[in-house]
């Protein structure tokens, strides 16, 4: 069994709500101006700066680094992995876009796809000698797109955020007439000002509202008008509410829900990635381990067959032994030396790979190049499997797996945006009311002859302006409905039974999801009993290699024999069946870290913190035992 006490000894909390992760990437927003920033804070015009990624290695790694020397536990490995690798990494930014769109959708846009796809660990080369496609990727970097519901079907959601607008507008205009009788002029020219300020403001009931002021100030040329200059104004409430498409809050809001469940789906791909490469990870811990006990079995090899060349060539030099008896111990030790250097390949070959998935330098850091990585753990074989009902243990599987409620939480979205689509179809009916208070007030006219006298009334300025505006004194009212009806409205309907399709092709997928969930509890459970099946069948075939190897050079010695070439049989026979072994234990290893996976076991079985694994920090320090210092 993998040693489980010296791997990472920190809390599993579990997916955390989204405002308490700390994905180790900042964003942050300019200092505000002094004595008009808390004015200016609700408009939001700063810019946000995302942080530059990481790309430098935590300091872990040089911490255990000693004499050219990398020495690592599979707890070391899970560390640099959560710390380093650029596979979580990219996905750590996947929580942060999705609380972007979910604050675009509470401001009453459209959702955006921002999704990451889930990467595949990388894998351990080959044991079959020099590997000719060593990149340690598995084929199909990506295992699923992944990522929520994102949809734009059915009545656009209102916007949400209130807008202000004003304008600002100065004139002179020149009107040549050719009556002089109304304006007693020639040339009648008009210099004026305008000012409108708007503030709108839509609202999830499908309300909504538009205050408008405006106010011009005119002064003419000519005698004719009582008042000149005149400031005339007025004030404007205009409300709509959809009364069938686009009313009510399941509608308009369907957005913003569906926002919250991507930003748990982004959580969950989170996750799942760090599942998928720290399992990777450890496979490649537990492999290197596996070949560097395989280089060492074909170095006592090759010494077994040095040690025969070297007796058969003293004997035959003396006539005790036939010369062929050299030509053929000189034959194994070729062969010895030949797996000897496949196994020096795969070590190699194999400290690249995982260099790679516990670094975010890669090939950049030279210096990582000349040290070798030394693993500190052996591959242990417990004496008994834990026994659990298969129903109990795939019980658990649908409960713990992010896949799986990845899937129940993108049905539940389309569920969510299949109101939208459904109100799509209806047709458009809105009401609106409309109510405006006119003003008008200005000075008498100075170029007026004495006949020319204004209502007092309407003498003043911008108070008597505002006087009537708030006494209603000159009121306009209007109230009406608007009705479209599209003949046929093909597009909706298309898009209603589009989308309701696809929600039944949801459903589906997500019982295809459990039952390859149960398919994938019972394989790995019975993948464990082979694996053990097979290494005690390697462990009693290696046994009785040990056995025949020593009766045969029994045999030999004492003449039973002629000629070496049982011995040479038995020992190439032992060092191969030494090798199947070491196998077996790697395989047992896949095997358990396989059935981990299945059952959603595998930050808890290694006692992975998801808040670490999030930020990319790991609070545990990592000490070289004093044996290896």
């Amino acid at each position: 069994m993998l040693k489980r006490s010296r791997i990472l000894p920190v809390l599993l909390l579990g997916v955390l709500p989204a405002a308490a992760q700390d994905t180790g990437i900042k964003i942050s927003s300019p200092p505000e101006p002094p004595i008009v920033g808390p004015l200016l804070r609700p408009f939001h015009f700063e810019k946000r700066v995302v942080s530059a990624p990481r790309l430098s290695n935590s300091g872990r790694i040089q911490a255990l680094v000693r004499g050219g020397n990398l020495y690592l536990t599979a707890r070391d490995v899970i560390a640099l992995v959560l710390e380093n690798n650029l596979d979580i990494e990219i996905q750590r930014y996947g929580p942060l876009l999705a609380r972007e769109v979910q604050r675009r959708a509470e401001g009453g846009n459209l959702l955006r796809d921002v999704s990451s796809p889930i990467l595949s660990g990388p894998i351990s080369v080959s044991t079959a000698g020099v590997n000719l496609n060593a990149s340690g990727l598995a084929s199909g970097a990506e295992i699923t797109s992944g990522g929520g519901v994102v949809t734009g079907i059915g009545p656009n959601p209102p916007n949400l955020d209130p807008s202000i607008y004003t304008s600002i507008q100065a004139g002179h205009l020149t009107t040549p007439l050719s009556n002089t009788t109304l304006n007693q002029t020639s040339a009648l020219t008009n210099d004026y000002q305008q000012f409108l300020f708007q503030y709108g403001q839509q609202f999830l009931s499908g309300t909504s509202g538009y205050f408008t002021f405006g106010e011009t100030r005119s002064r003419v040329n000519s005698p004719s008008p009582f008042l000149n200059p005149t400031l005339s104004g007025y004030l404007d409430l205009y409300i709509t509410q959809n009364l069938l498409q686009g009313f009510g809050l399941a509608v308009n809001n369907r957005d913003i829900k569906v926002a919250k469940n991507n930003v748990k789906i982004a959580e969950l791909q989170l996750r799942q990635q760090v599942i998928t490469t720290v399992s990777a990870a450890l496979n490649l811990y537990w492999d290197l381990v596996t070949f560097d006990d395989t280089l060492r079995v074909t170095r006592q090899a090759l010494e077994s067959a040095e040690k025969l060349y070297q007796d058969n060539k003293a004997e035959a030099a003396i006539g005790a032994l036939a010369p062929i008896e050299v030509t053929r111990a000189a034959a194994a030790v070729s062969a010895a030396q030949e797996n000897v250097l496949i196994s020096e390949t795969n070590v190699a070959q194999q400290e690249v790979v995982l260099k790679n998935a516990i670094t975010r330098t890669g090939t950049d850091a030279v210096w990582l190049d000349e040290v070798h990585i030394v693993p500190l753990d052996r591959i242990e074989i417990p004496p008994h499997e834990e026994a659990a009902p298969v129903a109990n243990l795939i019980s658990e599987a649908l409960a713990s797996r992010p896949e799986v409620e990845q899937g129940r939480i993108n049905l539940t979205s389309r569920r969510i945006l299949l109101v939208g689509d459904r109100n799509g179809i209806l047709p458009s009916l809105s009401a609106f009311v409309e109510l405006t208070n006119n003003a008008l007030a200005g000075a008498v006219n100075p170029l007026a002859n004495g006949s020319s006298v204004p209502d007092p009334y309407f003498i003043g300025g911008a108070g008597t302006l505002t006087q009537q505006l708030l006494g209603r004194n000159f009121p306009n009212y209007s109230a009406g409905l608007s009705l479209n009806i599209p003949i046929h409205n093909r597009a909706a309907q298309a898009d209603y039974v589009t989308d309701e399709l696809q929600l039944r092709q949801s459903e589906l997928q997500l019982k295809r999801a459990v039952n390859q969930v149960s398919v994938e509890v019972k394989t790995s459970l019975i993948g464990i009993e082979q694996a053990r099946a097979r290494y005690e069948a390697a462990v009693n075939t290696r046994r009785l290699s040990e056995q025949n190897l020593e009766a045969e050079q029994n045999r030999f010695k004492y003449g039973a024999v002629p000629d070496a070439t049982l011995v040479i049989q038995a020992q190439a026979d032992l060092a191969a069946n030494q090798t199947a072994e070491l196998q077996s234990m790697a395989n047992y290893t896949h095997a358990r870290i396989a059935f981990e996976q299945a059952l959603g076991r595998t930050l808890d079985a290694n006692h992975i913190s998801i808040t670490e694994a999030m930020s990319g920090r790991v609070a545990r320090e990592s000490n070289i035992p004093e044996t290896v210092k």
